[in-house]
């Protein structure tokens, strides 16, 4: 194998030796000294050619007048010829264009865009995952060999009975806390006795179902989307495919349905626990009897407590939907696992509130 070499002969240049990485020290040397020529250069000679010693071969004598060289040429090996025209027409690429600067109501307008276009593709995505759980529902509704009965019973377990003192504690503190606020505003008015009134109404239309919801929202949907999204990321949802079982009979099902089932009773414990932690407030702070307490309570009419069980199923649906579809997204990496158990938690506790509004305006116009 010939060193790279620059010979000068009748006519021009020629170049021969061996052009490759092994001799790229030797070939930028030599190029160094050698000026780019302005006679006739020829090719033939070279015995190997690589990537690098084309790249350099380039440089040297620049991409219009190798390109004419390579026209010219006739002598020169196909697969060195395919190499420096491969290499040209890369480098011969133009720079694309920068962007211009946008001003800052531009900025503004493409982000809300942004945020628009991935809201309604969300949307999108929520709607038919809603409709694919539904179509599963009603696909194995009249064939109880295909119910998981144990899957289920398992997931009203984990939602239901062991979130029963985190949700009874909580809505005890609340109900004492919008107590005393209503004893601090009402005692201006010499009118402390209404506050088992505001305390039974809105445990009963609002606060029981809400917390119990936005509890599970963080609570459940984030175990929702971390336990399918870790066996998404350890392809165990490939297996059961492969097994011929449908991951969404077998993994979302049980849980929408689990939740469904315990949200209106975890939203039962709510009003409960957040009417005993108003009732110790006016028993203990403000004079009010507990004869007097339950007879204000059982002037209570119940409408107001079947307002707020109606919104109970519908948002356990949501919450579910919200946390299993989060799952289902995620890519395969624990990162991913953590940003989609996030994103299901906001989610779920946005959707909760925003649907929570949307009912108390119905009710209200309804006269309910």
């Amino acid at each position: 194998m010939r060193p790279p070499a620059i010979e000068r002969q009748e006519g021009g240049l020629v170049l021969t030796g061996s052009w490759t990485l092994a001799e790229h020290g030797r070939l930028k040397a030599l190029l160094t000294q050698a000026a780019p020529p302005e006679q006739t250069v020829s090719l033939s000679g070279i015995d190997r050619l690589d990537t690098a010693g084309a790249t350099l071969l380039i440089r040297w004598l620049g991409v219009d007048r190798l390109r004419g060289l390579l026209l010219q040429e006739q002598a020169l090996a196909p697969e060195r010829r395919a190499l420096l025209e491969t290499l040209l027409d890369a480098l011969d690429r133009a720079p694309a264009p920068e962007a211009p600067k946008q001003g800052l109501l531009s900025q503004l307008l493409e982000g809300l865009g942004r945020q628009t276009q991935a809201l309604g593709q969300q949307f999108w995505q929520q709607s038919g995952f809603m409709g694919l759980v539904l179509q599963s529902l009603l696909g194995i509704l009249f064939r109880p060999g295909r119910w998981r009965i144990t899957a289920f019973v398992n997931q009203v377990h984990q939602t239901g009975l062991n979130a029963v003192p985190i949700v009874a504690l909580l809505t005890f503190l609340v109900g004492a806390v919008v107590a005393f606020l209503g004893a601090t505003v009402l005692g201006a008015f010499g009118a402390e006795v209404y506050t088992v009134n505001l305390v039974a109404y809105s445990f009963l239309r609002e606060f029981g179902v809400l917390l119990a919801a936005i509890l599970m929202a963080g609570r459940t949907a984030s175990a929702f989307t971390a336990q399918i999204g870790s066996m998404k990321a350890n392809e165990e949802l490939d297996a059961l495919r492969t097994l011929g079982l449908n991951p969404v009979e077998l993994l979302v099902i049980p849980r929408v349905l689990a939740l469904m089932l315990t949200l209106p009773l975890l939203s039962f414990v709510a009003v409960v626990s957040g009417i005993i932690g108003g009732g110790v407030v006016s028993l203990l702070s403000l004079g009010i009897s507990l004869e007097q307490f339950l007879g204000i309570l059982a002037d209570v009419p119940l409408n107001h407590y079947l307002v707020g069980m109606a919104k109970a199923p519908i948002f356990a649906f949501v919450v579910a939907i919200i946390g299993c579809l989060e799952g289902f997204k995620v890519s395969g990496s624990a990162e991913s696992v953590g940003r989609h158990t996030t994103s299901s938690v906001v989610q779920s506790i946005f959707m909760v509130i925003l649907l929570d509004a949307v009912a108390a305006l119905f009710f209200m116009e309804m006269g309910w």
